[in-house]
């Protein structure tokens, strides 16, 4: 499986019109574009019947024809422009459409949730490509010239148009991708409303697109929409074993848990209450992967910052001993979850949630005056949490109680913003801190018996225990900074001015 980074802008042509003189063009860096070349590419798209690949902004197809035959699986990158495609050579290069291969479906499992793959638009387009070259003739973008006529297979409707791309390559840069867009844009260009020619294919507009009502319920489910679109992505690129991914899978389930928690009057609880119970799982079985993954990146760099003369014994080869198998342990777990029929059945339970919400009279009140309700219940757990702090019998536990009750309210506030404005942001941003400040903490706390035990084993191999003692120290002296910010961090929350519009 080979993987590319996409990055390129789409525009609308009348059929009948004339394209920009490509051969006159000049680019940015004085780019100009060389002889065209022609290709009739023919391609098969697949999804689930009820597209549930598109929904999530990714494509897979069978192209034949060009220089780049083969399976495609388009994914959604960091912005709007970029996209990674993973490519698989063709199974048979001479025959029609036949099944996607089983390396993609298993990459689909959490987009498709066991609903079969299947044909759904047949696309023919007749391009012209200029290679567009820079400095010393190196190719660094292509435009391209389309003539496309797409067949939508479910609804045997067949739609033609024509647009132009335009595609970096090699060396080409944003500047390059902004020169091209001004350049076509005084052509009578227009950048296309459509994502991808499937999406045009197929009449199909991003639930993104779709604009959420004023009412508390329209509010709290576009939300959720958003979080379930990201547990979604981030599910694909865990599969892939991107950096941070289980991170991020894990925030968007967090999120998740704690909105139905704090809204939780706004929604038919026999339906929410098991959704949630199954969240709090998923992030159970996260969790580990992600607790290590920090712990020893933590501790590696520290370790990497200390003066050589400080750094005692094989210390990074220890720190590597005890993390690789227990990181191996956890990733076998994280995967084993996203391949279980739990956690697909929780897929399905989310997506039934946001397009069927089960929401009571309340959610049809105005989302200005009824959210902040709930936000006030937030902010009093968090208050009632953490003035149990210096009374409680484990001091640890209850600072831990009050970051998650913080970063309940947090949430709480993001969800309100749109319909409160800044004084929701205002809260949000200090309740962050105040969870972030207590993050350090409790990294801390569970770095320090990890510390004293990678300690003690160095002595009984009768390695010297010296670095490890630095970096027990260090974390010591971190819990306690970070428990004497948190004081007037929270401070801050209870202001006036931060928790008037609860009232």
């Amino acid at each position: 499986m080979t993987a590319y980074t996409e990055r390129e802008r789409k525009y609308d042509v009348r059929d009948d019109g004339p394209v920009a003189p490509v051969p006159g063009l000049t680019f940015a860096g004085g780019a100009t574009p060389a002889d065209p070349s022609t290709d009739e590419l023919q391609a098969v798209y697949f999804d689930t019947s009820d597209l549930r690949l598109i929904r999530a902004g990714v494509t897979l197809r069978r192209r034949a024809g060009g220089a780049d035959a083969g399976w495609h699986l388009k994914l959604p990158g960091v912005d709007a422009d970029t996209r990674v495609e993973l490519r698989l050579p063709l199974d048979d290069p001479g025959g029609g459409a036949s099944a996607p291969p089983a390396e993609f479906a298993d990459l689909l499992a959490g987009q498709t949730r066991g609903a079969p793959l299947e044909p759904v638009a047949h696309i023919v387009t007749d391009r012209t490509t200029w290679r567009v070259l820079g400095d010393r003739g190196r190719p660094v973008a292509e435009l391209t010239d389309d003539r496309v006529e797409a067949t939508d297979l479910r609804r045997k409707t067949t739609v033609r148009w024509r647009e132009v791309e335009f595609e970096l390559a090699g060396d080409g840069d944003t500047a390059l991708l902004k020169s091209a867009d001004a350049q076509l844009r005084r052509h009578g260009m227009r950048r296309s409303s459509a994502p991808s020619k499937l999406a045009r294919a197929l009449e199909h507009e991003p639930d993104a697109d779709r604009p959420a009502d004023d009412t508390a319920g329209g509010q709290v489910v576009a939300y959720l929409r958003r979080q379930v679109a990201t547990l979604t992505a981030m599910d694909l690129a865990a599969r892939r074993a991107e950096p941070d991914a289980v991170h991020q899978l894990r925030v968007a389930s967090r999120r998740l848990r704690s909105t139905l928690r704090v809204y939780l009057r706004l929604f038919d609880r026999r339906r929410t209450e098991p959704v949630r119970a199954e969240l709090r799982w998923l992030g159970r079985r996260l969790g580990p992967a992600r607790d290590l993954e920090v712990m020893e990146e933590t501790l590696t760099g520290q370790v990497a910052e200390l003066p050589a003369e400080l750094v005692v014994g094989p210390v990074a080869a220890r720190l590597t001993r005890h993390f690789a198998p227990a990181r191996a342990k956890a990733a076998t777990a994280v995967e084993q979850t996203l391949r279980s029929r739990r956690y697909l059945r929780l897929l399905d339970a989310l997506n039934e949630l946001i397009a069927d919400p089960p929401l009571t009279d309340r959610a049809a009140r105005s989302a200005a005056d009824e959210l902040p309700r709930h936000v006030r219940r937030a902010y009093r757990t968090t208050k009632r949490r953490v003035c149990r702090i210096d009374d409680a019998d484990d001091h640890e536990e209850a600072l831990h109680d009050a970051r998650k009750a913080a970063k309940r309210l947090r949430y709480a506030a993001e969800l309100a913003r749109p319909a409160v404005g800044k004084p929701a942001n205002r809260l949000r941003k200090r309740a962050k801190k105040v969870a972030s400040v207590l993050g350090e903490h409790q990294d801390s706390a569970v770095i320090m018996p990890v510390v004293r035990q990678l300690g003690a084993r160095a002595g009984q191999a009768r390695e010297n225990g010296f670095t490890f003692g630095l970096l027990y120290d260090r974390h010591q002296v971190g819990a306690a900074d970070a428990e004497r910010r948190f004081g007037p961090a929270w401070d801050r929350v209870t202001a006036k001015k931060t928790r008037r519009w609860l009232n």
